[in-house]
């Protein structure tokens, strides 16, 4: 079994300052780190077309799902990674590894997919909402099978020590 604190990379904290709605006005705090930048980015494709600048509200929320994702692969799969130390220790891991690992190359291409369409003038509302969607769906089932393979990693117990 793998011991030690359990933290998942995609949550680490960092500060939060009052957070706004995507279109400048005061809502609600979101929670930190990539998803509360997940968040964000939610509201501001929701309130798309809606608001007078959405495309570069789109683009503004998207930069730190970039920047924070890119910060999960790189705590994930670097070379002192979550994922090396998960299958040092649980070698049965190694297939939700590869898993994990394969979709942070198709969230990355969702992320540009988004990006490239919110750059596009004449590229639909919906074409985009529909292309965020899709990254959101994407991060949010990334998040959950992450979430579960820790909690197989450290919270299985295979027999032996009660």
């Amino acid at each position: 079994m793998v011991t030690g604190p359990v933290q998942q990379p995609s949550l680490v904290a960092r500060p939060s300052a009052a957070h706004t709605h995507p279109a400048g006005l005061p809502g609600e705090p979101h929670p930190a780190g990539l998803a509360g930048d997940v968040h964000a980015l939610g509201r501001a494709v929701a309130v798309a077309t809606t608001e007078p600048c959405w495309r570069e509200e789109v683009l503004l929320r998207l930069r730190p799902v970039g920047q924070g994702f890119a910060e999960h692969v790189r705590v994930t799969e670097g070379p002192a990674g979550l994922y090396r130390e998960l299958l040092s220790q649980s070698p049965r891991l190694d297939h939700g590894v590869r898993l994990l690992t394969r979709e942070h190359a198709a969230i990355v291409a969702a992320i540009l997919a988004v990006q490239q369409i919110a750059e596009r003038p004449e590229a639909h509302p919906d074409e985009l909402r529909h292309r965020a969607g899709h990254l959101l769906r994407r991060l949010a089932r990334h998040r959950r099978r992450g979430a579960d393979l820790l909690w197989e990693a450290y919270q299985t117990d295979l027999g032996g020590e009660t």
